[in-house]
């Protein structure tokens, strides 16, 4: 097995080891969910939402790892380049509006812990 296959089955694994993470993750939150639910619905939707956010952000950033790597151990062309930065690109805006989503603020905007519970947006003081 040459160097290069061996980069792409790298780079297939991680791409796998993203889709499990998403998977896993989403059934995780639905179980925790269904378990959260009878006591205080709301907080648990709130509490849902969050961790299937969580878990697919580490999934996506997985995804975009195995895709950089299959992209340079490959001979990059146009073609390639434009699909990686497509997909970094809805990665990207993913990972702002999931982080929008979850906390109430933007990912640059300074973090104030007083008076969250979990899964709650962050209020400023």
């Amino acid at each position: 097995m040459s160097f290069i296959e061996t980069v792409v089955r790298v780079g297939m694994a991680i791409d796998g080891l993203g889709v499990a993470v998403i998977i896993i993750g989403a059934v995780g939150a639905i179980v925790l969910f269904l378990c959260r639910a009878p006591r205080n619905a709301a907080q648990a939707y709130r509490e849902f939402r969050v961790q299937l956010g969580r878990s697919i952000l580490v999934g996506l950033e997985l995804l975009v790892a195995g895709d950089i790597i299959k992209t340079i151990a490959l001979k990059p062309n146009a073609q390639s380049v434009a699909a990686l930065a497509g997909i970094v690109a809805i990665r990207t805006f993913l990972s702002f509006s999931l982080t929008v989503e979850m906390t109430g603020r933007w990912p640059w905007q300074q973090n104030h812990t007083t008076a969250a519970s979990p899964g709650q947006p962050v209020k400023d003081a």
